[in-house]
């Protein structure tokens, strides 16, 4: 039996989406001709992939044993060709969590990762539908749960994370402070607190209860937020270079210390060669400057530290 890949490339989208508009629309074809795809696949096979009920579709138990060999037969046919053009494409990958400045990381290892052609993301949602669409090859950010079943990800950097205050506030002469010393404060979110899961989790573990959100127009505008009010404060990751504002501080934070996690994220089964090459840089680069560290007794972190899920 020869399989057609268009059609199996059709299931795989379909069957990630759960959608055929959708799942069509990241093919640049026609809802109809998708359907044709896979219908034909579904003659071919002799079963039925897909269970269609109340405006939606499902995947059988036929397409779940399916969508495993089916997604490896599309990687395989994708690397088949890549080797008969006789090169190697450039690893694409994202990152999200701009205003945390992912690129900081990044830069320290691309000149030892090979080739890579970066991307922007806009939160992890829509990079991981970007992963499983095959769409780019690895992102770089924070990660947290639910993730989906076929991602992997490695822990990167462990990163201090700095109060960012009003000079004007009450707290910004303090050397240092305790997360709990901001109780009073309004902590100042660059968009809806439930969107950012690290601030979220840091105002629920240290009872800030006053919480309000701004627009995300980047980094000084937001900060420049931060500034005219002495109520308000916001988290910045220490190696952050604040921008030149007037009437901004940052102050360590201590017992214990946030610490905001970057990660490698990628689907299973990605073969590309430049991914365990972008993985070792990381690695080594972690090494060298002791970006894992992480001492429970004096650091807080939303998750415990794993280097895989």
């Amino acid at each position: 039996m020869d399989l057609d890949v268009a059609q199996v490339r059709a299931f795989v989208r379909a069957a990630e989406e759960l959608h055929f508009g959708r799942a069509a629309g990241t093919l640049a074809i026609s809802q109809q001709a998708l359907s044709k795809r896979i219908a034909r696949l579904e003659t071919l096979l002799g079963t039925a992939l897909f269970r269609r009920a109340g405006g939606g579709v499902h995947l059988t138990e036929a397409g779940r044993r399916f969508l495993r060999p089916a997604r490896q037969t599309v990687a395989a046919a994708d690397a088949a060709v890549a080797a008969a053009l006789g090169k190697d494409r450039p690893l694409r990958v994202d990152v999200w969590g701009h205003l945390y400045a992912p690129m900081r990381t990044l830069a320290q290892v691309a000149g030892r990762a090979g080739e890579l052609v970066p991307g922007h993301g806009r939160d992890l949602p829509s990079v991981t539908a970007a992963l499983m669409h095959g769409d780019i090859d690895a992102a770089f950010g924070r990660v947290h749960p639910p993730l989906h079943a076929q991602l992997t990800h490695r822990l990167v950097r462990l990163e201090p994370v700095d109060a960012v205050l009003s000079t004007d506030h009450p707290l910004a002469a303090e050397s240092a402070l305790r997360p709990e010393q901001l109780r009073g404060s309004v902590l100042w979110s660059p968009g809806a607190l439930d969107r950012l899961d690290f601030l979220h989790q840091f105002a629920e573990r240290f009872g800030i209860r006053d919480r309000a959100a701004s627009v995300n127009l980047g980094l000084v505008h937001f900060l420049g937020e931060v500034a005219q009010a002495p109520d308000r404060f916001s988290l910045l990751p220490a190696d952050v270079p604040l921008p030149e504002l007037p009437g901004l501080r940052s102050v360590p934070l201590v017992d214990p210390t946030p610490l905001y996690a970057w990660s490698l994220l990628w689907r299973n089964g990605n073969e590309h060669p430049g991914l365990d090459g972008l993985v070792a840089a990381c690695a080594g680069e972690a090494g060298r400057s002791r970006w894992l560290e992480y001492d429970p007794a004096h650091d807080w972190l939303p998750e415990p530290p794993t280097s895989r899920h």
